[in-house]
């Protein structure tokens, strides 16, 4: 009599699901004691261990709000479960184009810095837009605005 072979599984897809939804929750987790809230869908973090000044000023492990960088061996390391791509620690780094952040908001859009200029620049616009919601909200037109400050 043969034996029924049991229907085919792709183990290797099966396993990439439960490492992705487990590495998901883990960092949930790991979060939710820091404190901190996650913005970004996806993000990337890489530090240029060439250029990058750490023995002299550890300034991106004293900043950054998850403790994702640490001290390690002669370089600065990175948890990248705990980092939430904020860009702190870009903000604060004294090296032009050492730490390369990449993230991604939940609309699709990538954002990417490396200067502390462009942090800047970026949280002025991300502010801006804000702002603009915020009036349209309270003046969704010119006539309306005028109206309230009838003399």
């Amino acid at each position: 009599m043969p034996e029924k072979s049991p229907p085919s599984v792709d183990i290797f897809s099966l396993l990439s699901v439960d490492k992705d939804e487990e590495k998901k929750k883990r960092r949930k987790e790991l979060l939710v004691s820091t404190g901190v809230e996650e913005f970004f869908e996806k993000g990337e973090i890489s530090i240029d261990k060439r250029t990058c000044w750490g023995v002299e000023c550890k300034l991106c492990i004293e900043k950054c709000p998850t403790n994702a960088l640490y001290w390690k061996a002669g370089e600065v390391g990175i948890v990248e479960d705990l980092c939430v791509y904020c860009g702190a620690c870009v903000l604060c780094c004294m090296v032009d184009d050492c730490i390369k952040v990449e993230r991604k908001r939940e609309g699709g859009k990538t954002e990417r810095f490396s200067k502390p200029d462009e942090v800047v620049k970026l949280q002025d616009k991300i502010n801006a837009k804000k702002r603009i919601q915020r009036v349209k909200t309270i003046f969704p037109t010119c006539e309306a605005y005028c109206e309230l400050y009838k003399p």
